[in-house]
């Protein structure tokens, strides 16, 4: 098949953030020629998207239901000393249901192509194939920067078919009664169906390194001390999350002038404290969709002013990132999350859409200290993370 090289909006990056805006874009400006290009044959093979049901509003959550695969009633979280059942329920997407949703929309094309250039009004790719548009997004991933210091949250998954069944009613977020390890350790459950389950290792590390055996193994003596007899690997996933630890926002998007559109992860939009970017690509889809001409100059502006309001407001959020890899000894993480599971379930559902209220954040902080006041007081300032690390 052969496309037309002048689209009217191209998106370098089919992952989430990409693929999202295309949706928003296609339904809401039906007559659009919208093209994704990715390197990938299969874009975002390997990865789970997931979210609370109550991170979206009733109108958001409507347009993105098509590329939902699972959802459950209910979730809960497991410490040492604390568990609890939660009421929110729980969706995940993956790339089958995200593609499907996307070719639903017969304006939207896909191609491969490794991208060797992106600029406002174009995408050339290393094959020499060049395609122009009014309106240029780049959704390809994170890049590190000097204006942006990060720790770590690193997974691998394996999803497994238990024979006879894993009994697991609903997804376990966070299950840390498990050794800590490499930083705060805890393991994430998406039951499927009956007998299939997605177990994920997960660590909050101060580093981006994995051993994907050590990891694998770690998820199958997880499933033995189940009682999960024989279960069968049906595939793997893994990947590294960046956790915001201090952020200048207005530098970041001071590098990026000129350029085309940046989301998601590229431009940090994303939980400073979970990684998790979908309800923020959620959002930023709207704000594009919503400008008031489809060109990259003035989508620019109004994504730019977006993140640097999301960046203000997470403020609080990255200081409780600090000190959970600051003031923490990475054996003592735990206890941060777990003091946190103990708060009201409303605070919680809040945080997690990123929507904390002033009241919110003096709940979290009032109270027995969760470390030290002489470590809390050293996590308090960001600028100085970002001028020396």
């Amino acid at each position: 098949m052969t496309f037309n090289p002048v689209q009217d909006v191209i998106i370098a990056g089919a992952g989430l953030a990409g693929s999202l805006v295309a949706m928003r874009l296609a339904t809401q400006h039906p007559d659009l020629r919208i093209l994704i290009v990715d390197r990938d044959r299969e874009p975002g093979r390997g990865h789970t998207w997931s979210f609370h049901s109550t991170d979206l509003d009733p109108q958001s959550a409507e347009w993105i239901r098509p590329a939902i695969a699972w959802s459950w009633q209910g979730q809960e979280v497991r410490f040492p000393t604390h568990q609890r059942q939660l009421r929110a329920g729980y969706n995940s997407i993956t790339p089958d249901s995200l593609r499907a949703a996307l070719i639903a929309h017969p304006q939207i094309r896909v191609v491969q192509g490794t991208v060797a250039e992106v600029d406002g009004a174009q995408v050339r790719l290393e094959d020499g194939r060049r395609f122009t548009a009014p309106l240029t997004i780049d959704a390809r991933g994170h890049v590190s920067s000097r204006h942006m210091r990060l720790g770590y949250q690193k997974f691998l998954g394996l999803e497994l078919e238990v024979p006879g069944g894993h009994g697991l009613p609903r997804p376990v977020i966070m299950d840390a009664t498990v050794p800590q390890l490499d930083g705060y350790r805890f393991v994430y459950c998406l039951p499927f169906t009956a007998d299939r389950v997605l177990v994920e290792d997960t660590r909050y590390s101060d580093g981006p390194g994995q051993d994907p055996l050590a990891l694998r193994d770690a998820v199958l003596d997880y499933a033995v001390d189940r009682g999960w007899k024989s279960p069968r690997i049906l595939r793997q996933e893994d990947g590294v999350l960046p956790i915001a630890l201090a952020l200048d926002a207005a530098g970041l998007w001071q590098e990026l002038d000129g350029s085309a559109v940046p989301i998601g992860l590229r431009a940090g939009l994303f939980h400073p404290v979970t990684g998790y970017s979908l309800p923020t690509a959620v959002r930023t889809a709207e704000v594009i969709a919503a400008a008031p001409r489809l060109q990259t100059e003035v989508v620019f502006p109004l994504v730019r002013d977006f993140a640097v309001a999301c960046a203000r407001r997470q403020a609080f959020l990255r200081l409780l990132n600090r000190m959970l890899f600051r003031g923490c000894p990475p054996q003592e993480r735990y206890r941060l999350l777990e003091r946190f599971y103990r708060l009201p379930e409303p605070l919680i559902e809040r945080f997690y859409a990123d929507r904390l209220t002033l009241s919110d954040t003096l709940r979290i902080v009032t109270g027995k200290p969760p470390i030290p006041l002489r470590r809390a007081f050293a996590c308090l300032a960001e600028r100085p993370l970002l001028e020396h690390g």
